[in-house]
């Protein structure tokens, strides 16, 4: 983890062998999880602790084949923010950019997460 805030996450993932593909990129469900890692910490960070963060769908386009290591930075705007904070449930759409170490995204995606209460009705 590189940064953790409110309003932002950023955490990177060496390209060693261990995530690697058959091209010596890294594997794209590596890349999917290092996006959902970001958001889902970024999301944590901001869930009341009588709520349960859950999520609900992710979706990413490979654009583009990955030079070295990825760094993803998750973000959320104020609004969603104080929607996480005071609606008893909800969901929020969460915009994670990856990056290479050339500075291009090779994959797009955002992450649908969802939040409800810990207690059963």
């Amino acid at each position: 983890m590189h940064a953790l805030s409110q309003q932002r996450a950023v955490m990177s993932l060496a390209n060693t062998r261990k995530v690697q593909n058959h091209i010596k990129g890294v594997h794209a469900a590596a890349m999917a999880l290092l996006a959902e890692s970001a958001s889902g910490f970024l999301v944590g960070m901001n869930v009341p602790d009588d709520k349960l963060p859950l999520i609900k769908s992710l979706k990413i386009d490979y654009l583009k084949r990955a030079s070295g290591g990825l760094r993803a930075e998750a973000s959320l705007t104020p609004e969603q923010i104080q929607a996480i904070h005071t609606q008893e449930k909800g969901e929020v759409l969460v915009a994670v950019c990856v990056t290479d170490e050339a500075g291009n995204q090779p994959i797009q995606c955002e992450m649908l997460w969802a939040w409800i209460s810990k207690k059963r009705p």
